[in-house]
Protein backbone atom coordinates (compact mmCIF):
# COMPACT_ATOMS: atom_id res chain seq x y z
CA UNK A 1 0.00 0.00 0.00
CA UNK A 2 1.38 3.39 -1.03
CA UNK A 3 0.47 6.38 1.19
CA UNK A 4 0.99 9.79 -0.45
CA UNK A 5 1.01 12.96 1.64
CA UNK A 6 -0.58 13.60 5.01
CA UNK A 7 -2.94 10.64 5.28
CA UNK A 8 -4.06 9.34 8.68
CA UNK A 9 -4.30 5.60 9.35
CA UNK A 10 -4.93 3.49 12.45
CA UNK A 11 -2.95 0.70 14.10
CA UNK A 12 -5.94 -1.55 13.45
CA UNK A 13 -5.54 -0.94 9.72
CA UNK A 14 -1.82 -1.76 9.92
CA UNK A 15 -2.57 -4.98 11.83
CA UNK A 16 -5.00 -6.02 9.12
CA UNK A 17 -2.43 -5.36 6.39
CA UNK A 18 0.25 -7.34 8.22
CA UNK A 19 -2.09 -10.31 8.64
CA UNK A 20 -2.27 -10.47 4.84
CA UNK A 21 1.46 -9.88 4.30
CA UNK A 22 0.92 -6.38 2.88
CA UNK A 23 3.56 -3.69 3.42
CA UNK A 24 3.05 0.07 3.60
CA UNK A 25 5.23 2.68 1.95
CA UNK A 26 4.98 6.29 3.16
CA UNK A 27 5.74 8.93 0.52
CA UNK A 28 5.56 12.69 0.13
CA UNK A 29 2.90 14.10 -2.20
CA UNK A 30 5.57 14.32 -4.91
CA UNK A 31 6.47 10.65 -4.60
CA UNK A 32 9.65 10.73 -2.52
CA UNK A 33 9.89 7.67 -0.28
CA UNK A 34 10.00 8.54 3.44
CA UNK A 35 9.96 5.01 4.84
CA UNK A 36 8.23 1.63 4.94
CA UNK A 37 6.30 -0.39 7.49
CA UNK A 38 7.11 -4.06 6.98
CA UNK A 39 5.85 -7.28 8.52
CA UNK A 40 8.69 -9.46 9.88
CA UNK A 41 6.90 -12.65 8.79
CA UNK A 42 7.91 -12.29 5.14
CA UNK A 43 11.71 -12.61 5.53
CA UNK A 44 13.57 -15.31 3.66
CA UNK A 45 17.12 -15.53 4.97
CA UNK A 46 18.08 -18.37 2.60
CA UNK A 47 17.19 -16.24 -0.41
CA UNK A 48 19.12 -13.28 0.97
CA UNK A 49 22.22 -15.37 1.58
CA UNK A 50 22.12 -16.59 -2.01
CA UNK A 51 21.48 -13.06 -3.22
CA UNK A 52 24.63 -11.80 -1.52
CA UNK A 53 26.65 -14.81 -2.70
CA UNK A 54 25.71 -14.18 -6.33
CA UNK A 55 26.69 -10.53 -6.07
CA UNK A 56 30.37 -11.58 -5.98
CA UNK A 57 30.00 -13.72 -9.12
CA UNK A 58 31.03 -11.32 -11.90
CA UNK A 59 29.93 -13.66 -14.69
CA UNK A 60 26.49 -13.97 -13.12
CA UNK A 61 26.16 -10.21 -12.70
CA UNK A 62 27.10 -9.59 -16.33
CA UNK A 63 24.73 -12.26 -17.63
CA UNK A 64 21.79 -10.98 -15.56
CA UNK A 65 22.59 -7.36 -16.44
CA UNK A 66 22.56 -8.20 -20.15
CA UNK A 67 19.14 -9.82 -19.74
CA UNK A 68 17.86 -6.70 -17.96
CA UNK A 69 19.08 -4.31 -20.68
CA UNK A 70 17.92 -6.61 -23.48
CA UNK A 71 14.46 -6.76 -21.89
CA UNK A 72 14.28 -2.99 -21.62
CA UNK A 73 15.30 -2.35 -25.23
CA UNK A 74 13.07 -5.12 -26.62
CA UNK A 75 10.04 -3.67 -24.87
CA UNK A 76 10.95 -0.17 -26.04
CA UNK A 77 11.00 -1.48 -29.61
CA UNK A 78 7.73 -3.35 -29.15
CA UNK A 79 5.96 -0.32 -27.72
CA UNK A 80 7.05 1.79 -30.70
CA UNK A 81 5.92 -0.89 -33.14
CA UNK A 82 2.52 -1.25 -31.47
CA UNK A 83 1.99 2.49 -31.72
CA UNK A 84 3.09 2.60 -35.35
CA UNK A 85 0.45 0.02 -36.35
CA UNK A 86 -2.27 2.59 -35.61
CA UNK A 87 -0.33 5.63 -36.80
CA UNK A 88 1.20 4.58 -40.09
CA UNK A 89 1.85 8.14 -41.20
CA UNK A 90 4.55 8.47 -38.56
CA UNK A 91 7.99 7.18 -39.51
CA UNK A 92 9.95 5.42 -36.77
CA UNK A 93 12.37 3.67 -39.11
CA UNK A 94 15.48 5.50 -37.92
CA UNK A 95 14.71 4.97 -34.24
CA UNK A 96 13.81 1.29 -34.53
CA UNK A 97 16.93 0.62 -36.60
CA UNK A 98 19.17 2.30 -34.02
CA UNK A 99 17.47 0.48 -31.15
CA UNK A 100 17.91 -2.86 -32.91
CA UNK A 101 21.61 -2.06 -33.33
CA UNK A 102 21.95 -1.29 -29.61
CA UNK A 103 20.11 -4.54 -28.83
CA UNK A 104 22.60 -6.48 -30.94
CA UNK A 105 25.48 -4.67 -29.23
CA UNK A 106 24.24 -5.77 -25.80
CA UNK A 107 24.79 -9.42 -26.71
CA UNK A 108 28.51 -8.82 -27.29
CA UNK A 109 29.14 -6.65 -24.22
CA UNK A 110 31.83 -7.94 -21.88
CA UNK A 111 31.50 -5.43 -19.02
CA UNK A 112 28.61 -3.85 -17.13
CA UNK A 113 30.01 -0.38 -17.83
CA UNK A 114 29.51 -1.07 -21.54
CA UNK A 115 25.88 -1.86 -20.86
CA UNK A 116 25.37 1.52 -19.17
CA UNK A 117 26.61 3.24 -22.32
CA UNK A 118 24.43 1.13 -24.60
CA UNK A 119 21.38 1.64 -22.39
CA UNK A 120 21.93 5.40 -22.33
CA UNK A 121 22.26 5.55 -26.11
CA UNK A 122 19.13 3.43 -26.54
CA UNK A 123 17.19 5.64 -24.10
CA UNK A 124 18.03 8.80 -26.06
CA UNK A 125 16.88 7.17 -29.28
CA UNK A 126 13.75 5.82 -27.65
CA UNK A 127 12.70 9.21 -26.30
CA UNK A 128 13.20 10.72 -29.76
CA UNK A 129 10.54 8.26 -30.88
CA UNK A 130 8.47 8.98 -27.75
CA UNK A 131 8.24 12.67 -28.66
CA UNK A 132 6.81 11.72 -32.08
CA UNK A 133 4.07 9.73 -30.38
CA UNK A 134 2.83 12.73 -28.41
CA UNK A 135 -0.18 13.91 -30.37
CA UNK A 136 -1.33 16.62 -27.96
CA UNK A 137 -0.02 20.18 -27.75
CA UNK A 138 1.91 19.53 -24.53
CA UNK A 139 5.60 19.98 -25.26
CA UNK A 140 8.28 17.40 -24.51
CA UNK A 141 11.86 18.71 -24.41
CA UNK A 142 13.33 15.23 -23.99
CA UNK A 143 13.58 13.21 -20.81
CA UNK A 144 14.15 15.60 -17.90
CA UNK A 145 14.20 14.51 -14.26
CA UNK A 146 15.36 15.76 -10.86
CA UNK A 147 13.32 17.89 -11.29
CA UNK A 148 10.72 17.33 -14.01
CA UNK A 149 10.50 20.47 -16.13
CA UNK A 150 7.11 19.94 -17.82
CA UNK A 151 3.85 17.98 -17.49
CA UNK A 152 4.90 15.06 -19.70
CA UNK A 153 8.10 14.48 -17.73
CA UNK A 154 6.13 14.89 -14.50
CA UNK A 155 3.77 12.07 -15.55
CA UNK A 156 6.68 9.86 -16.59
CA UNK A 157 8.53 10.42 -13.31
CA UNK A 158 5.44 9.80 -11.20
CA UNK A 159 4.66 6.60 -13.10
CA UNK A 160 8.23 5.35 -12.65
CA UNK A 161 8.06 6.22 -8.94
CA UNK A 162 4.85 4.26 -8.48
CA UNK A 163 6.28 1.18 -10.20
CA UNK A 164 9.59 1.46 -8.34
CA UNK A 165 8.00 1.66 -4.91
CA UNK A 166 5.57 -1.15 -5.64
CA UNK A 167 8.37 -3.45 -6.81
CA UNK A 168 10.54 -2.42 -3.82
CA UNK A 169 7.86 -3.49 -1.37
CA UNK A 170 7.22 -6.70 -3.31
CA UNK A 171 10.91 -7.65 -3.26
CA UNK A 172 11.14 -6.94 0.45
CA UNK A 173 8.01 -8.97 1.12
CA UNK A 174 9.33 -11.96 -0.83
CA UNK A 175 12.52 -11.97 1.21
CA UNK A 176 15.00 -10.20 -1.07
CA UNK A 177 17.28 -7.44 0.13
CA UNK A 178 16.01 -4.68 -2.19
CA UNK A 179 19.19 -2.65 -1.65
CA UNK A 180 21.48 -5.25 -3.26
CA UNK A 181 21.35 -5.16 -7.07
CA UNK A 182 23.32 -6.68 -9.92
CA UNK A 183 23.06 -4.17 -12.76
CA UNK A 184 22.46 -0.86 -11.00
CA UNK A 185 25.16 0.21 -8.58
CA UNK A 186 24.49 -0.13 -4.88
CA UNK A 187 24.45 2.99 -2.74
CA UNK A 188 23.40 3.95 0.78
CA UNK A 189 19.62 4.17 1.06
CA UNK A 190 18.84 3.24 -2.56
CA UNK A 191 16.72 0.17 -3.34
CA UNK A 192 18.75 -0.69 -6.40
CA UNK A 193 17.29 -4.16 -6.96
CA UNK A 194 13.92 -2.55 -7.67
CA UNK A 195 15.67 -0.48 -10.35
CA UNK A 196 16.97 -3.71 -11.90
CA UNK A 197 13.56 -5.35 -12.00
CA UNK A 198 11.55 -2.34 -13.16
CA UNK A 199 13.58 -1.70 -16.33
CA UNK A 200 11.56 -4.17 -18.41
CA UNK A 201 8.30 -2.51 -17.29
CA UNK A 202 9.14 1.14 -18.01
CA UNK A 203 7.96 1.29 -21.61
CA UNK A 204 5.02 -1.17 -21.44
CA UNK A 205 3.44 0.47 -18.38
CA UNK A 206 4.71 3.96 -17.52
CA UNK A 207 5.40 5.26 -21.01
CA UNK A 208 2.20 3.87 -22.52
CA UNK A 209 0.19 5.20 -19.57
CA UNK A 210 1.70 8.67 -20.02
CA UNK A 211 0.95 8.66 -23.75
CA UNK A 212 -2.63 7.62 -23.06
CA UNK A 213 -3.11 10.36 -20.46
CA UNK A 214 -1.70 13.04 -22.77
CA UNK A 215 -2.97 11.95 -26.18
CA UNK A 216 -6.51 11.34 -24.91
CA UNK A 217 -6.41 14.67 -23.03
CA UNK A 218 -7.18 13.06 -19.71
CA UNK A 219 -4.69 15.59 -18.31
CA UNK A 220 -3.77 19.02 -19.63
CA UNK A 221 -1.64 21.96 -18.57
CA UNK A 222 -4.21 23.08 -15.99
CA UNK A 223 -3.73 19.85 -14.02
CA UNK A 224 -0.17 20.80 -13.06
CA UNK A 225 1.59 23.37 -10.92
CA UNK A 226 5.20 24.52 -10.88
CA UNK A 227 7.37 24.74 -7.80
CA UNK A 228 10.41 26.87 -8.74
CA UNK A 229 12.72 24.78 -6.55
CA UNK A 230 11.24 21.31 -7.11
CA UNK A 231 9.80 21.23 -10.64
CA UNK A 232 6.39 20.44 -12.12
CA UNK A 233 3.80 18.26 -10.35
CA UNK A 234 0.16 17.25 -10.56
CA UNK A 235 -2.30 19.22 -8.45
CA UNK A 236 -3.97 17.39 -5.55
CA UNK A 237 -7.28 16.57 -7.28
CA UNK A 238 -5.46 15.64 -10.49
CA UNK A 239 -3.18 13.33 -8.51
CA UNK A 240 -6.24 11.44 -7.27
CA UNK A 241 -7.35 10.98 -10.88
CA UNK A 242 -3.89 9.76 -11.80
CA UNK A 243 -4.06 7.01 -9.17
CA UNK A 244 -7.30 5.76 -10.73
CA UNK A 245 -5.68 5.64 -14.19
CA UNK A 246 -2.55 3.96 -12.81
CA UNK A 247 -4.60 1.28 -11.05
CA UNK A 248 -6.57 0.70 -14.23
CA UNK A 249 -3.36 0.22 -16.22
CA UNK A 250 -1.88 -2.23 -13.71
CA UNK A 251 -5.06 -4.25 -13.24
CA UNK A 252 -6.11 -4.45 -16.89
CA UNK A 253 -6.17 -8.11 -17.92
CA UNK A 254 -4.30 -9.49 -20.92
CA UNK A 255 -2.91 -12.84 -22.06
CA UNK A 256 0.61 -13.40 -20.78
CA UNK A 257 2.91 -14.01 -23.79
CA UNK A 258 4.73 -16.82 -21.96
CA UNK A 259 2.11 -18.61 -19.85
CA UNK A 260 -0.81 -17.91 -22.25
CA UNK A 261 -3.02 -17.28 -19.23
CA UNK A 262 -4.91 -14.16 -18.17
CA UNK A 263 -2.78 -11.85 -16.10
CA UNK A 264 -2.19 -8.23 -15.15
CA UNK A 265 0.95 -6.13 -14.94
CA UNK A 266 0.71 -6.22 -11.14
CA UNK A 267 0.74 -10.01 -11.26
CA UNK A 268 3.67 -9.83 -13.67
CA UNK A 269 5.70 -7.91 -11.08
CA UNK A 270 5.42 -10.88 -8.75
CA UNK A 271 6.04 -13.41 -11.52
CA UNK A 272 9.28 -11.67 -12.51
CA UNK A 273 10.40 -11.41 -8.88
CA UNK A 274 9.78 -15.14 -8.47
CA UNK A 275 11.77 -15.77 -11.65
CA UNK A 276 14.64 -13.78 -10.19
CA UNK A 277 14.48 -15.82 -6.98
CA UNK A 278 14.62 -19.03 -9.04
CA UNK A 279 17.60 -17.66 -10.97
CA UNK A 280 19.44 -16.96 -7.73
CA UNK A 281 18.57 -20.23 -6.00
CA UNK A 282 18.40 -22.75 -8.86
CA UNK A 283 20.59 -21.23 -11.56
CA UNK A 284 17.75 -21.04 -14.09
CA UNK A 285 18.23 -18.28 -16.73
CA UNK A 286 16.35 -15.05 -16.07
CA UNK A 287 13.87 -14.21 -18.83
CA UNK A 288 12.52 -10.64 -18.68
CA UNK A 289 8.86 -9.89 -19.34
CA UNK A 290 8.45 -9.19 -23.06
CA UNK A 291 5.47 -7.24 -24.39
CA UNK A 292 3.72 -9.16 -27.14
CA UNK A 293 3.02 -7.43 -30.45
Amino acid sequence: MLIFGNVQFTTQAVHELFEHGIEMAILTRTGKLIGQITSPSTKNIALRLQQFKKYWDNDFRLSLSKSIVEGKIKNALNVIRLFSYNHRKLDFGTETSLLQTRLDDVKSATQIDQLFGLEGSAARTYFDAFSKRLLDKLSFPGRKKHPSTDPVNALLSLSYTMIFNEISSLLDGLGFDPYLAYYHSIDYGRMSLASDLMEEFRAPIADRLTLNLVNNRIFNQDDFYTNPQEGVYLKRESLKRFFVEYEGALNNEFIHPETKEKTTYRKCFRLQAEKLAATLQNGSPYAPFELEI
